[in-house]
């Protein structure tokens, strides 16, 4: 592939991913944070037509590879080797369409490094200052951050295993004889404290430069809020000199004869691999990197890698007073945090990259999932059920739906269908826009594509994929509405006019997803029998080409054959998932031990076949009989019938003041009737219309005269002065349960109030610190994420 440079008068938009660490395998909050937003973004530029350059690769200098290469007794350059190449796999099975996937030990990583460093010695923004470390006596070697383990000094703290660079459990960045009992990774015994001296870059110096940049282009390229609040952090705290040089080996080396034993600091090299990548790319590298007239810079990453990119690299460029490319735009993820804990490359715990291919879950579902869950403004939750209900509630029953529904009609034979044939339009046809349904469509998918556009720009990726999945959503209210499958007999002209209508539909929706799940769109180009080159859809002018969707596929094209685009995910294939990735990997290979001994000591016991030549059948051990007789008397919280309401009418009750009466729709095709005593806490119009989480299978109860038929949930502080409803998520399906992940089981009909299995169960339902609805620790779950609170933290809910 010929390599890219900018192209003048083109909209030139160079990609940059944080770069992944390569001492690990990546896991699925690695993913989304950095490769698989970039990877949307650049796609959906390439859907525009820019000239588009994504450039990510692995970090490999510093501490953690050498740390690696003492763990697996190898050297930091097979390491390296290693993972970079577990890591391009996997990063090839999610279909990351880097321009340039490199690494940072390069020749070009060392050339580029020495030579910014040179010219910010040359501009007299370095300073040499001897500094206290912590050496090891044992080892004979002063210890790098993460060489050093021990307890943080935070208070309230007190993590013990936190490290030199940074405690993982609070998040605060550190120094390695700030942690109290420190202890040598390698050996455990205690270092000791020497001088070495080491050069500092003098951010306090380059402090007015660096606002003027931060107050300019934080507001040009809409940085996310929580870039904004994390480098303002940094700046308010005051710039202080930071240390760019280690004593290591594993690294760019410092080209100076004084400095020859050390190496720079892996937060000094890393981002300009940015650069070197690019270098390894096309040897006209600086048309990118040097180009701020021409070249749009967009970066991704997780929060905690903000300050390194808002504030330590633009520093490093703007201290060498040449001409860079300075980050424009900056998107930051919060983290996404697995089942009942966070994700951990240390620890193992979670879904990893590879992890995910095994599953034979289609990638297309990954990154849907991973993508409609971003966790753009605060930390969000991967958990199976949720996966589970995304795969068949949007994907297979929305999308999925829709275009088989329009494929599988054309293919039919003449008398029933079109024979795989789009329909030719005749002098019978009605003027689409003066047929109802599709003039009404038409206006919605107008609307819906001006509105992805403006999101995708934005860099809002959530949104733009929950609006294009909304066109697929229009797509089958069409069909309802125009009944076709009746029109094919009644009305034949109008008939061809809403598949053509929607066979159009189908080919929008394939390039607008194409930047969330390209493979979904090359399958239905496929079934369009289309070539599977991605098109550029959204030029100048294409609006007005959405506005006519049914000129949008020639008449007379023959299609290919449709098949379904996605396959159920069943209750107990999910529990499978949930069982297998539970615990830590470490865990989870100790268990695979257990279980292939057990099988082995097994069919060392087993008769393979009793006389008559019949395979016998295991007998299940009593035990598990009696557990099962156990479970079913179990106060667990899956006896509990939540539902997700929607509050059709309320009124205050005619007997009592503090009462309302409500009317809600719980998805049995006629309302309840409920009474609450909230008419002091929340107002009447704030009622109206509102979806609400409901108890379903309480014991009826009359209040004042009126039957009560079930009971809103809402959580109250510690003193009851305040009572707030819990939320579901606004796009939440109205009759769904609410669900516990980790819990499984079917409801009571009705709750036994002799049992107490209510006021059992109550006790353990509260509210968070983030304003998260829970059941001891377990969140309140929905199809479409989890039910919350507006601001009572630490509440009961009752």
């Amino acid at each position: 592939m010929a390599a890219k440079v900018p192209i003048k008068g083109k909209r030139n938009i160079l990609i940059t991913s944080a770069l992944p660490y390569v001492n690990n395998v990546p896991h699925l909050g690695n993913i989304i944070g950095c490769v698989l937003s970039a990877d949307v973004f650049a796609r959906y530029c390439r859907l525009r037509g820019y000239n588009a350059l994504y450039i990510c690769g692995t970090d490999e200098y510093g501490t953690a590879t050498e740390t690696k290469a003492l763990e697996e007794n190898s050297t930091p350059k097979q390491i390296c080797d290693k993972y970079h190449a577990i890591h391009k796999e996997v990063y090839d099975w999610f279909n990351i369409s880097f321009d340039k996937f490199g690494r940072t030990s390069t020749p070009e990583q060392t050339e580029i490094c020495q030579a910014i460093f040179k010219k910010i010695l040359e501009n007299n923004w370095l300073s040499e200052n001897s500094m206290q470390q912590l050496y090891c006596n044992t080892c004979k070697r002063f210890l790098a951050d993460r060489l050093v383990e021990g307890t943080c000094p935070k208070e309230g703290c007190n993590y013990q295993s936190a490290r030199g660079d940074q405690c993982e459990n609070c998040g605060s960045l550190l120094n390695p004889t700030e942690l109290k009992d420190p202890r040598c990774k390698v050996c455990q015994t205690t270092p000791h404290i020497r001088d070495t001296n080491h050069l500092f870059l003098e951010l306090p110096l380059l402090k007015d430069k660096l606002e003027e940049y931060i107050n300019k282009m934080s507001v040009v390229g809409s940085w996310s809020q929580n870039a904004i609040q994390t480098t303002n952090a940094w700046l308010k705290e005051g710039l202080k000199s930071r240390c760019i040089t280690r004593d290591l080996k594993w690294g760019v080396p410092v080209p100076l004869e004084r400095f020859s034993d050390k190496v720079f600091y892996v937060w000094f090299d890393a981002p300009i691999g940015y650069v070197s990548i690019t270098a390894c790319h096309t040897p006209e590298w600086e048309k990118w990197w040097k180009n701020p007239e021409d070249v749009e810079l967009y970066q991704f990453m997780g929060k905690d890698n903000v300050p390194f990119h808002t504030v330590m690299f633009p520093s490093t460029l703007l201290g060498t007073g040449e001409n860079w490319t300075l980050m424009k735009t900056i998107s930051v993820t919060e983290y996404l945090n697995y089942e009942a804990g966070k994700f951990s490359k240390s620890k193992g715990i979670g879904v990893f990259g590879n992890d995910a291919k095994d599953t034979n879950i289609p990638v297309e579902v990954w990154r849907y999932y991973l993508l409609t869950n971003r966790p753009e403004v605060s930390d969000t939750l991967f958990t199976w059920a949720d996966l589970q209900a995304k795969l068949n509630n949007e994907l297979l029953n929305n999308l999925g739906n829709f275009i088989n529904r329009v494929l599988s009609f054309i293919v039919k034979p003449p008398g029933q269908g079109y024979g795989s044939i789009i329909p030719q339009p005749s002098d019978a046809d009605p003027d689409p826009l003066q047929h109802e349904p599709t003039r009404k469509l038409v206006g919605s998918i107008v609307d819906y594509v001006e509105q992805y556009v403006e999101a995708m720009e934005k860099v809002k990726l959530k949104q733009g994929l929950k609006i294009a999945m909304s066109i697929s959503g229009e797509g089958n209210g069409y069909l309802q509405e125009s009944r076709f499958w009746k029109l094919y007999n009644d009305d034949r002209p109008s008939c061809s006019l809403v598949i053509r209508t929607s066979a159009g539909l189908v080919y929008l929706l394939a390039c607008l997803l194409e930047p969330f799940m390209p493979s979904f769109s090359l399958e239905v180009l496929k079934q369009l029998n289309l070539p599977p080159e991605t098109p550029i859809l959204l030029e100048k002018g294409d609006i007005d080409r959405v506005s006519r969707p049914w000129e949008i596929l020639p008449a007379g094209h023959k299609i290919g054959t449709p098949e379904p685009l996605f396959k159920e995910l069943k209750d107990e294939e999910v529990e499978f998932f949930r069982e297998k990735f539970a615990g830590s990997q470490a865990d989870r290979i100790v268990r695979a031990e257990a279980e292939a001994e057990k099988i082995a000591e097994k069919l060392k016991k087993t008769k393979v076949s009793d006389s008559s030549g019949k395979k016998q059948r295991p007998v299940k051990p009593a035990t598990e009989s009696k557990a099962k007789a156990n479970a079913e008397t179990e106060i667990s919280i899956t006896r509990l019938d939540i539902r997700v309401g929607l509050i059709t009418s309320v009124k205050k009750h005619p007997d009592a003041d503090s009462l309302y009466v409500e009317e809600i729709d719980v998805g049995e095709g006629q309302t309840r009737t409920v009474v609450s005593g909230l008419v002091k806490y929340i107002p009447l119009e704030e009622m109206q219309n509102r979806k609400v989480c409901v108890l379903c299978n309480l014991k009826p109860a009359t209040m004042r005269g009126i039957k009560s038929q079930a009971m809103v949930l809402a959580a109250s502080d510690s003193d009851h002065t305040k009572v707030e409803l819990v939320d579901p998520p606004k796009s939440a399906t109205v009759g769904e349960r609410v669900t516990f992940p980790g819990f499984s089981g079917e409801p009571d009909d009705v709750l036994n109030p002799k049992k107490k299995v209510w006021e059992t169960l109550q006790v353990d339902l509260n509210t968070n610190t983030e304003l998260v609805a829970l059941y001891k620790d377990i969140p309140f779950t929905t199809s479409a994420g989890v039910c919350t609170v507006s601001s009572i933290a630490s509440g009961s809910i009752r």
